[in-house]
């Protein structure tokens, strides 16, 4: 497999926990164990093996993290990953298998590398390992807010925060999930596609939003932030 022009990412993945603060020699050292994949939209793998002898970023689409109930059928969310975004993060820092599967939501395009030189590379420059913590962190923090909020917050208020979440500040647009059908909402709170349909209509009927096939707008922020105040008011255990 021929080496990949380390230069090109510089910009894409300028934002990259893992890469930060990096060296020129560090930067390429790490990178050039990898190689690019496109995997096409909705392309659903199953198998855990890949995960656990492959280490990603991600340099453009969404993939989402998620588990499934083998009984029921019901399905959450854990995370929505995206450009900069690193896996199997849990299968590089313990070594061990992680049982969970993973779904492109678009025509993603991931660096690649076999997970053993990655972590040979780390060895190497332990130097580097804040970078790998920091991100692990976030993502951890991200994981106990999410438990958080399924056990102890209502559905009307995991709907408002996660919209709110992803709103792009420079713009107030909402990114990432704006286009996701319900059910993938769903996935994304602990609910199910009727419940948060219900809801979302009723942001809609009061002005917060816009709805139109598949696809969410953002129409008065202010609105939305205030009826999260609101509802933290109704419920003051959340």
């Amino acid at each position: 497999m021929e080496p990949i022009d380390t230069s090109k990412y510089v910009k894409v993945l300028k934002n990259c926990y893992l890469l930060n603060n990096m060296d020129k020699e560090s930067y390429n050292g790490l990178l050039s164990r990898f190689h690019e994949e496109i995997w096409p939209k909705s392309t659903c793998v199953l198998n855990q093996e890949k995960w656990f002898h492959n280490f990603y970023i991600i340099l453009s689409g969404r993939v989402k993290m998620y588990q499934v109930d083998p009984k029921s059928g019901k399905e959450i969310t854990l995370f929505l990953l995206s450009r900069n975004d690193a896996f199997d993060l849990f299968c590089l820092l313990d070594g061990c298998e992680h049982k969970v599967f993973y779904e492109s939501f678009d025509r993603v395009k991931v660096l690649a590398a076999p997970m053993v030189d990655v972590r040979e590379w780390l060895n190497k420059n332990p130097q580097h390992y804040p970078n790998l913590l920091h991100y692990a962190g976030n993502q951890m923090r991200m994981l106990e807010n999410f438990v958080s909020d399924i056990s102890f917050v209502d559905i009307p208020t995991r709907l408002i925060k996660l919209l709110i979440r992803n709103v792009k500040k420079d713009s107030n647009n909402l990114e990432l999930i704006n286009d996701l059908p319900n059910r993938e909402i769903a996935n994304l709170i602990g609910s199910t596609r009727a419940v948060v349909n219900r809801h979302l209509q009723k942001l809609r009927k009061c002005g917060a939003i816009e709805i139109s096939r598949n696809h969410v707008e953002i129409k008065n922020l202010g609105l939305l932030q205030r009826l999260l105040e609101l509802q933290k008011f109704r419920n003051p255990g959340q």
